[in-house]
């Protein structure tokens, strides 16, 4: 009875440390480190999930040649001065944050799924 405890407690740790990893994915950049690629710094609040993924499926097509290392720092900046934007306009800007955001993830997605067979159709 008491090895199944400890094994149970072991099964319980192996599986949060692999759900803990696979929020970033393995091997995936954290935010900082996409941010500080082109000096951008910023602080997305409760918007970092959803802008972490749009820079990391944008990385994911820089990474494979597939953009530019202008155009990768060019995605960030827009992304990084347009949640500014909102940021100083309060709620009233959240709808264009909103559609400028789905064009820029959209955008990342493609690029990304230039390059990664998993997001292809078919």
């Amino acid at each position: 009875m008491r090895g199944f405890g400890w094994c149970g407690v072991a099964l319980a740790v192996v599986l949060a440390t692999g759900c803990a990893a696979g929020v970033a994915g393995f091997g995936a950049p954290p935010l900082s480190a996409l941010q500080a690629q082109c000096g951008v710094q910023a602080d997305y609040g409760a918007d970092a999930p959803a802008v972490y993924s749009a820079l990391l499926d944008a990385y994911v097509g820089y990474r494979h040649r597939r953009v530019t290392q202008a155009d990768f720092c060019a995605f960030q900046n827009s992304i990084a001065e347009r949640h500014a934007a909102l940021v100083a306009g309060g709620s009233d800007a959240r709808p264009a944050w909103a559609e400028f955001f789905n064009e820029a993830r959209v955008k990342a997605i493609n690029w990304r799924a230039a390059v990664d067979p998993s997001l292809r159709g078919g």
